[in-house]
């Protein structure tokens, strides 16, 4: 068991992979010997040859195209695009042909394709370097979302959606590539898709989050904690197709919901799950459901990009909100 960042961890998913399926084929712009733009890639070529690690132009749509031709032929492509805000090209490819194979072949073809991309604000980076475009891709039928919270479960779910039989949109938060590190046993073991995992038991209030956001809900959880409140922390993970048993059950022990996503706020993925709960969990509610969120705007540069992302005081704000309300 070694101790790793996210971006180690996904280096060594891919390598096991790699090294386990003849099948597994990467590509992307400059994945090679430079070893990615955040070096997540590092040392593959060298160790799996030019003909796996595959440098490509700088050309978006070209390289989703390939990636799914080579799918439907029975290779397992792993496409990284150097930022989310660069996918956009692609987007024709990934919603016309690549998440529409199974259903428009009656499943005679299928597009075992893994979509990587670094996503999420927080590191000063310029525009189109710091987007959460998670929403628009669970919208898309045939697609599985993903997005992990930490090293060990980019690990396991990064195993999960290359071994998947359909194509996974795999967005790695930015922030924590080298955010902190953790022990991770590289031992090929994947992590359930289509769950969410329970991070933190409590029985006052559920906060429901996925990626990056995830660290910020922790270190609220733990300043409520100090004020006698229990918080409970489900990390969505998969967030298409999204799990909402869980998040269901989870509500129903404690009353009250606080949503939290760095991505713009309307028509983001918190109001799909807001929509869900008072579908399915309405009478469990003693409040009602708090989202904290980024604004609707494009990330701000440099000097407002902490004002735009969800803090600490104000996730514990919307839970003393929630709490308020139900007294």
């Amino acid at each position: 068991m070694s101790e790793l960042n996210l971006v180690e961890a996904v280096n060594r998913a891919l390598a096991y992979e790699l090294e386990h399926d003849p099948s597994v084929v990467l590509l992307g712009e400059d994945i090679g010997a430079n070893g990615g733009v955040f070096r997540a890639t590092l040392g593959l070529q060298e160790r799996f040859g030019t003909e796996r690690i595959v440098d490509t132009p700088l050309a978006e749509t070209a390289l989703a195209g390939t990636a799914i031709g080579m799918a439907s032929m029975g290779l397992r492509p792993v496409v990284e695009i150097q930022f989310s805000g660069f996918i956009y090209p692609a987007i024709d490819h990934i919603l016309n042909h690549a998440a529409r194979l199974r259903h428009r072949t009656r499943a005679r073809l299928t597009c075992p394709l893994v979509i990587r991309s670094p996503c999420g604000a927080g590191i000063h980076a310029p525009e189109h370097h710091s987007e959460s475009p998670e929403a628009l891709f669970a919208h898309m039928p045939g697609l599985r979302v993903v997005m992990p919270s930490s090293p060990e479960r980019a690990y396991g779910l990064l195993l999960a959606a290359i071994r998947d039989p359909d194509p996974v949109v795999f967005l790695e938060p930015t922030r924590l590539y080298r955010l902190y590190k953790q022990p991770v046993e590289d031992d090929g073991t994947a992590a359930p898709l289509d769950t969410c995992f329970t991070l933190r038991e409590g029985t006052d209030v559920t906060l429901v989050s996925w990626g990056a956001m995830i660290h910020e809900v922790q270190m609220s959880a733990d300043v409520l904690a100090a004020e006698g409140v229990e918080a409970e922390i489900i990390d969505v993970a998969t967030l298409k197709p999204l799990d909402m048993e869980t998040i269901v059950a989870s509500v129903a022990k404690t009353g009250r919901c606080v949503i939290v996503h760095e991505a713009p706020r309307t028509c983001g993925l918190g109001a799909e799950i807001a929509a869900n709960l008072a579908e399915r969990g309405l009478y469990s509610l003693l409040a009602p459901i708090e989202r904290v969120t980024g604004y609707d705007v494009v990330v701000p540069l440099f000097r407002l990009e902490a004002q735009y992302m969800p803090s600490v005081a104000r996730i514990v704000s919307a839970v003393r909100k929630t709490l308020e309300a139900s007294t």
